[in-house]
């Protein structure tokens, strides 16, 4: 099968049907904003719909293939997203965001020392912003008696 847009386009509507399926059924068991916690999905699903049929009209455009090592590179992420996403709780926000930050940032070719400073400065700065400012609560983790 040849790769280009009306392939993209296709894998977006697939996409965006399995979002609105598991987002639909979405309930809080208390209500805290009128639309509930099924908008954000049934958004996304929609835009990314409407950016699939956009693929698919337009067509065209064949894909050229990756080049080398992109696709080792395109699975160590999913690797440290998934990563990512079982330390979360248990590590905290700080250290699992910083040290993802700084793994991605090795991965796409960052020096140790900018990868290491970017990583912890985004990830308190986003701490911050987040659960003081904005009063989400983000776990704190091994650093629970620090934030």
């Amino acid at each position: 099968m040849a790769l280009n847009d009306r392939t993209l386009g296709i894998a977006a509507l697939v996409l965006a049907a399995f979002l609105t399926w598991h987002g639909y059924d979405l309930e809080a068991p208390f209500a805290y904003e009128p639309v509930g916690p099924k908008a954000f999905p049934l958004l996304v699903a929609l835009i990314i719909a409407l950016c699939g049929v956009r693929l698919i009209i337009k067509g065209g455009n064949p894909a050229e293939p990756n080049p080398p090592g992109a696709n080792a590179r395109i699975g160590i992420m999913v690797g440290l997203v998934a990563g990512y996403a079982f330390l979360f709780q248990w590590l905290g926000f700080v250290i699992a965001t910083a040290a993802m930050t700084i793994l991605v940032g090795r991965l796409f070719g960052g020096t140790w020392l900018k990868s290491a400073i970017g990583g912890v400065v985004m990830s308190v700065g986003f701490f911050f912003l987040f659960d003081r400012a904005l009063d989400v609560v983000l776990p704190t983790g091994l650093l629970g008696g620090l934030l």
